[in-house]
């Protein structure tokens, strides 16, 4: 009844490409919309402008360290999953062959996302800067901007030290943190919704895949404004020093409401 992790790295890369080269060009327009909200009216004026302006290598910008998020994050989210749901079992005193409901299941993801953000931190500021990079530019906030992965990276240590790439760890946390309570709840009680009454082990590929994309679905509603939140920190720390998670999150609500 458990959720399994994939069986090897490669199906996880697999998946990972997949993920990414068919939603990064989204991705991109919701860090630029995300952090300059002035500059678009929309998606599609994202979209438009980003290519008029940089062409469609525009929209991939950011791909290696999104690749390598994805990737990692799926790998220690999955291999601390079955971990958590072993101290969830103690918490509620239960057997360790015990089948857990799917709240708990949840709490189990919840604590799991927790290790992955460690990973998932790094790469994801090294993705938003080279997505937004073009926008702090056109803005005045930086004069020269970083092209590559390798010069993002170099710029993050030259300026920072390592402790640079966790700019933004916080907010990643309380995103992660509930985001995933809510995926893994929503994919858990979707599968249950199939499985009427049998295992949940017998559903084919269609029901899991609604399940899936139900818990995407849960997880991006219950925290987005937190996402909007990591991304600002995230991308405009590179002008110089960024105010923190409350900081942020005041100034968007003060500046522009609460639908920002």
């Amino acid at each position: 009844d458990n959720l399994q992790p994939p069986s090897s790295l490669p199906l996880l890369a697999l998946g990972g490409t997949a993920c990414v080269v068919t939603g990064q060009p989204f991705d991109t327009a919701k860090v630029k919309m995300q952090t300059f909200p002035d500059l678009y009216k929309g998606i599609v004026d994202c979209f438009v402008k980003t290519y008029k302006q940089v062409g469609f290598r525009g929209f991939y910008k950011g791909t290696t360290p999104a690749l390598v998020a994805n990737i990692a994050e799926n790998s220690v989210l999955f291999m601390c999953y079955g971990f958590c749901q072993q101290i969830v079992r103690k918490m509620v005193g239960v057997d360790r062959k015990t089948k857990l409901s799917d709240l708990q299941n949840a709490a189990a993801g919840s604590f799991a996302s927790a290790f992955a953000t460690l990973v998932l931190c790094p790469t994801e500021l090294v993705k938003c800067r080279l997505q937004a990079m073009h926008e702090m530019q056109l803005s005045g906030k930086i004069i020269q901007g970083h092209n590559t992965v390798w010069s993002v990276v170099k710029g993050v240590i030259q300026k920072d030290g390592p402790l640079g790439f966790y700019r933004g760890l916080s907010s990643t946390l309380l995103r992660e943190v509930p985001g995933y309570f809510f995926f893994f709840g929503g994919y858990e009680l979707s599968r249950t919704f199939f499985a009427s009454g049998r295992s949940k082990d017998e559903l084919g590929p269609i029901p899991l895949l609604l399940s899936g994309g139900f818990g995407g679905s849960c997880l991006w509603i219950a925290v987005y404004p937190v996402d909007c939140v990591k991304s600002r920190i995230q991308v405009l720390s590179m002008a110089g020093k960024q105010t923190g998670f409350m900081g942020t999150f005041v100034t968007v609500v003060r500046t522009e409401g609460e639908c920002a």
